[in-house]
């Protein structure tokens, strides 16, 4: 947690170190990206950094929690306008094309969801990870909970393995198309988020039988 020095900054300043942060993060993850820059590129000492973070590892795990959760809170909204009188499928695949608009149009949060994807230290890895995951399943496990009482998704359905499978899919798809070798079956890289949907399309269908409703 951050200290009450942090909280006691004035909001345009939170925001400015806040968003240089994510950027050194993102660019050069936990292990390379430096207080230094951050510090200058925020126009504030670094010893200010330890005022209000006891450390690096405390300072960016605050980092990712804070990309998680705009993140969360964005999708929740635009989840909240997705079409729920259609099949469970056709929604998850709005869902779900809305997550590649999203990070397409979010190169500040994708470089932080990456950093907590590729960073290589287990420890380090493990406590961001962990929070972003935490993140994801406020919103994934009561959605399926709401869809399989409504009858969309049968009711033998495995919530866990479809909510894994989820929760695997996600940052597949924010980075594959970003990052190079992360996807050499479908060769997202480089494609757009239109370019993208028919993959999507075909991934959903792809574990349908998972989940949907006997005729």
């Amino acid at each position: 947690m951050p200290t009450s020095t942090w909280f006691r900054l004035n909001v345009a300043k939170r925001e400015r170190v806040l968003e240089v942060a994510m950027r050194e993060f993102g660019e050069h993850g936990y292990s390379t990206g430096s207080l230094n820059t951050i510090a200058r590129e925020a126009g504030i000492a670094k010893g200010s950094l330890f005022q209000y973070f006891s450390d690096k590892l405390e300072f960016f795990a605050f980092v990712c929690d804070e990309a998680s959760r705009r993140i969360r809170e964005e999708m929740e909204r635009r989840i909240a306008r997705v079409d729920f009188d259609q099949s469970f499928d056709e929604w998850l695949f709005d869902v779900l094309c809305d997550w590649t608009e999203y990070m397409a149009d979010h190169p500040l949060e994708r470089a932080v969801t990456a950093a907590t994807n590729f960073e290589l230290d287990n420890s380090v890895r493990s406590v961001v990870r962990d929070t972003a995951n935490q993140h994801y399943l406020q919103v994934i496990h009561p959605t399926l909970e709401l869809w399989k009482a409504q009858g969309g998704i049968r009711e033998d359905a495995d919530l866990e393995v479809l909510a894994t499978l989820i929760l695997t899919m996600l940052p597949f798809l924010a980075l594959a198309p970003y990052y190079d070798g992360l996807d050499p079956i479908h060769d997202l890289r480089g494609r757009t988020p239109a370019e993208q949907r028919p993959v999507v399309r075909q991934l959903v269908a792809g574990f349908r039988p998972m989940f949907a409703p006997e005729k």
